[in-house]
């Protein structure tokens, strides 16, 4: 070897020496600047290298380094921090989290993304929002907080009413539009307390939905609830109490002037039959009965958590009690409510962790939202107290409670039914969910799920003999009891794999799931207890029991099994690629059409990361996004594809014997309803994001909807003429926009502005053969029918009837109208469409429009240093109301309003669009009693203190908070009646609807529960 070699391999040696000797292992530990509690997962890297790692469960990293070289650690919601490498081997890093980034972070179905990173439709909710005042129920807080989605009480203030929440309007017309509510990961859940909600967000396109396939063509509410955190323990006490009245009450007519105004209904309808008046014999009493069914109420919430952890465990409790004394006289809520989440880090790729939640409420309840069924106790309290005479008292002479005996139809008195009549129901649930996630290698976890969810529901009804319209009078009182068993178990199993590929990141999603639904119960309903006493209870004793229908006695039990795969791909921060595929199995469709596959595919780009916008002062963020996808909808019962045999009764051998006959007959062929959906979006960010923008476009068509098709011929033999077949289609088209503005900011005082605007049109465009669809809105009592139509062609549950033209004054009619026969000066005219020259069914027309052209939101926050104030306003443009609660109050067989009676036309009151008193309709569903529904509400207005640290300190309380609240303020409307937020529908379906009536029969108001204006006070205290 000479000697150059020699020098040149000393060389060689010498300079790896020195690079092994520059070389050096980095340890340390990655933690939240805020809390100092460990982040698990955050990146550690080496700038301009391959060379990387992740934090540990402790926030522990580990890593290869040499002198010079740059570090850079992050995490999602923190801001990202470099340090250049020197002499240290120990570097402990503290992350500042990224206030606007954080807010960015969303779940999504099986996992979650930056919101900057997503490529479907998704709104997002505050939890300071949901919380911003008391609710029963999280969904109430959504009105007006998210664009696209619609929320109502289907009856008004009434303690424990059941929550509507519609996402870019009704899908279905048989199936239900509810949709799927999903919490930590169970699917079909409950809605958890407002205060156990750590993220809420509603998934509104295909590209978002499809991962849950056949359950997601009415959008999916995904909740994530509180967890513990490693560090100390925290003990939360939350306590809200309010005051409650009417938001609104009628004008009604005292004793005298309703004395006057039946003398007056008398006098003209001795005019129109051409027979002698007799003056209307005034009773004793003045009784406003509005006075005495309606009080002051209040509700009551408070809650008690604890949360804290280790760096092993970490846990979160929490214990809800929730009560509510109503407005209405008897009618009360209460519940008691759990939730607590366990997680564990049982080794370095192990988690695993268990949710528990379980709750029991009661609700006493008065009768609201009549069905018409006035003789077996189906009148209701607000609508008796509208139609009852104010001359009677509440008792008779006798000790006995007076009927509505002289004016009208006989009826019990409102303050009798809202007293005697007992309403009970309860409610037990509970639910448990366990997961266990595995990292199997880096980048690639396993997680299974296992959840029960059960749900008991027991109600007991009972009017006693006291009532003597509906439960006196020989039949001895009538007690009903139902009960309803639901149980849920869901199993899921995924793998997700993320990667970097080159300048993109690659994320797979695959798994299995499989759920298994039963439920089951029964009705009795009897009369002739032996004792009043025994409540409904008495039941056993009744002596004639009513004959049960199909459906009072079920189990139904329903299976869903699926695969599931999804891809998200990034490149270079600035192209997106989404595409989703689910194939579900529904044991509830046909033999021929149990599966079916829902795709979807998604677009995004990143415009405001390419070099011609990265270096703008002005748009600092600019996304555009496009979906397309199908999902379905499988809310049907069970068993409505097979052939069904019922029972009757059938003479044999001169007595009387139980038969079967058959039913319907079976559809091998029933299928899913499929909606598909394309949805364009862009999100905007101005000024670093001081202004954010979101706007969506979508258009979703429903095809092969499940409607009833009654053309079987009654030869054919089957009992039910109406069986479930695939046929029609509605489509929904429309625009959502979601602002946010940073105001002010400064360290004294900020001012920040949300708005949302929703306008979504819903059409019609196949029905079975082409046919119109008729339905009814209107209580039984009324006698009418086919008060609402669907059209091809036009929007849903648009309202039906006649045409009302002004008020006919003598003399020849004008041209184009007609009057019901028999009509003198003062009565209705209509507009004579069939020009027949009579008013018959054929002059029949749509009238009204019960769909809102839009609906919005607006929220300012304001805080001033220890001070913060909120103002809410919430809105409704356009949609129409059938005022079915003046169609009785005009008929002259009641009470009335004042307004009515000193607008009615009289002789010497002809200008006037209001016929005579006692004219000669009876209840008329005309285009009179049509109004615009258009409102603007102050929701909420509240004013916040939280006490100095400075002061907390010295007696052991790290925060406390005390606010003032108020609730539904104000509101502006030309509405007559009490709410313009109605949810009637009529004999069709009662407060908890059939599905066909809470998808097609909007915008009627009768006999509902009020809407309550309400002042809180609230204690936030934290240990």
């Amino acid at each position: 070897m000479n000697l150059k070699t020699k020098l040149t391999l000393i060389t060689v040696l010498l300079f790896n020496i020195v690079l092994i000797a520059q070389e050096a292992v980095i340890k340390g530990t990655v933690v939240s600047a805020k809390d100092g509690v460990p982040i698990p997962g955050a990146n550690v890297i080496i700038l301009n290298t391959s060379k990387g790692t992740t934090t540990d469960f402790d926030g522990k990293y580990q890593i290869t380094t040499s002198k010079g070289e740059v570090l850079q650690v992050s995490y999602i919601g923190y801001l990202s921090q470099t340090i250049t490498i020197g002499d240290q081997t120990t570097i402990d890093v503290s992350l500042e989290e990224d206030l606007a980034q954080l807010e960015e972070v969303v779940v999504v179905g099986y996992g979650s993304r930056r919101k900057s990173d997503v490529t479907g439709s998704v709104s997002s909710v505050k939890t300071d929002e949901l919380t911003a005042f008391p609710v029963l129920d999280a969904a109430q807080a959504l009105q007006g907080r998210a664009a696209g989605v619609d929320v109502q009480s289907n009856n008004g203030g009434e303690p424990g009413a059941p929550i509507s929440i519609k996402i870019r309007g009704n899908t279905s017309i048989n199936a239900s539009s509810n949709p799927l509510i999903v919490v930590d990961g169970f699917v079909g859940a409950n809605m958890p307390q407002a205060g156990d909600i750590e993220s809420m967000q509603i998934l509104k396109d295909a590209s978002a939905t499809a991962i849950y396939g056949s359950q997601g063509a009415n959008g999916v509410v995904l909740i994530t609830t509180k967890k513990g955190k490693s560090g100390k323990l925290n003990i939360d006490f939350n306590s809200t109490y309010s005051v409650q009245t009417t938001s609104n009450r009628l004008d009604l007519l005292n004793a005298d002037e309703f004395a006057d105004y039946q003398t007056q209904v008398i006098a003209n309808q001795a005019i129109t039959s051409g027979s002698t008046a007799s003056p209307y014999v005034q009773g004793d009493s003045d009784t406003d009965w509005q006075d005495l069914i309606y009080r002051t109420g209040n509700t009551q919430n408070h809650q008690l958590s604890v949360s804290g952890g280790s760096d092993k465990v970490n846990y979160y409790a929490s214990g809800t009690y929730f009560s509510q004394n109503g407005i209405l006289v008897n009618s009360d809520y209460e519940r008691a409510s759990f939730l607590s989440n366990l997680n564990a880090q049982v080794t370095d790729r192990l988690k695993v962790g268990l949710n528990l939640t379980g709750g029991l409420s009661t609700k006493s309840g008065v009768s609201t939202q009549s069905d018409g069924s006035v003789t077996v106790g189906g009148d209701d309290v607000v609508s008796l107290a509208m139609r009852f005479a104010p001359d009677k008292g509440i008792y008779n002479s006798d000790g006995t409670f007076s009927i509505n005996d002289q004016v009208g139809d006989p009826v019990d008195n409102p303050w009798a039914v809202a007293t005697q009549r007992d309403d009970d129901t309860e409610i037990e649930n509970f639910r448990a969910n366990f997961f266990a996630d595995y990292q199997i290698i880096e980048g690639l976890t396993f997680k299974t799920t296992f959840g029960i969810s059960t749900k008991n529901t027991f109600r007991g009804v009972y009017m006693p003999r006291t009532l003597a319209i509906t439960a006196g009078r020989g039949l001895d009182g009538r007690a009903i009891i139902e009960e309803d068993k639901s149980k849920s178990v869901l199993t899921e199993n995924y793998l997700t794999y993320n990667k970097e590929v080159g300048k993109g990141n690659l994320t797979l999603l695959a798994g299995l799931s499989y759920q298994k639904n039963t439920n089951k119960g029964f009705y009795n309903e009897g009369t002739g207890t032996i004792s009043d006493g025994f409540s409904y209870y008495g039941l056993y004793t009744a002596t004639s029991l009513i004959q049960p229908e199909d459906g009072d006695v079920y189990l139904r039990e329903k299976e869903i099994q699926s695969q599931f795969g999804r891809i998200n791909f990034d490149y270079d921060d600035k192209y997106l690629i989404t595409a989703t595929v689910r194939r579900d199995g529904a044991s509830n469709f046909a033999a021929n059409e149990k599966y079916a596959i829902f795709p979807s595919g998604a677009l995004g780009w990143k415009v405001s990361n390419e070099d011609f916008l990265s270096d703008s002062e002005t748009i600092s963020n600019l996304k555009l996004r496009a979906s397309y996808g199908v999902t379905g909808n499988p809310s049907i019962d069970p068993y409505n594809s097979l052939a069904k045999a019922s029972t009757l009764y059938a003479s044999r051998n001169m007595s009387t014997v139980q038969a079967v006959t058959p039913d319907q007959p079976a559809n091998p062929d029933l299928k899913w309803e499929s909606s598909y959906q394309s949805n364009f979006g862009i999100d905007l960010g101005l000024l670093n994001n001081k202004i954010t923008l979101s706007v969506d476009y979508y258009n979703i068509d429903t095809k092969d909807l499940i409607m009833v098709n009654n053309g079987l011929a009654d030869y054919i033999g089957f009992v039910n003429d109406e069986i479930l077949v695939n046929a029609g289609e509605v489509k929904n088209k429309g625009i959502e926009i979601f602002l946010s503005t940073k105001n002010i900011t400064n360290d004294d005082f900020s001012w920040t502005t949300d708005f949302v605007f929703s306008k979504n049109k819903n059409t019609v465009t196949s029905l079975i053969n082409g046919d119109d669809w008729f339905g009814n809105g209107a209580p039984s009592y009324f006698s009418v029918s086919n008060t609402y139509i669907l059209r091809e062609g036009e929007e849903v549950g648009l309202f039906y009837g006649y045409d009302y033209a002004g008020v006919y004054q003598g003399g020849a009619l004008p041209a184009g109208t007609a009057t019901i026969p028999g009509a003198v000066a003062g009565d209705p005219l209509f507009t004579d469409l069939d020009e027949s020259g009579d008013i018959t069914n054929d002059d029949r027309t749509i009238i009204g429009n019960p769909n809102a052209d839009f609906t919005w939101g607006i929220t300012n926050n304001l805080t001033y240093k220890n001070f913060d104030f909120n103002i809410f306003f919430q809105g409704s443009q356009g949609g129409e109301i059938f005022n079915m609660t003046n169609v009785q109050l005009n008929n002259g067989d009641a009470n009335t309003t004042s307004g009515y009676f000193n607008n009615a036309w009289t002789a010497t009151n002809t200008n006037t669009n209001q016929p005579r008193v006692g004219n000669n309709s009876f209840r008329e569903i005309s285009s009179r009693f049509v109004e615009d529904g258009s409102y603007i509400r102050l929701k909420n207005i509240a004013i916040g203190y939280n006490l100095p640290s400075s002061v907390l300190e010295n007696i052991g309380i790290e925060k406390l908070r005390l606010s003032l609240s108020a609730q539904n303020l104000l509101t502006i409307t030309n509405y007559s009646g009490l709410d313009p937020e109605v949810s009637y529908f009529g004999d069709e379906g009662g407060e908890d609807g059939n599905n066909t009536a809470t998808n097609t029969t909007r915008g009627f108001d009768f006999g509902s529960y009020p809407t309550v204006r309400s002042v809180s006070f609230s204690l936030n205290l934290t240990f």
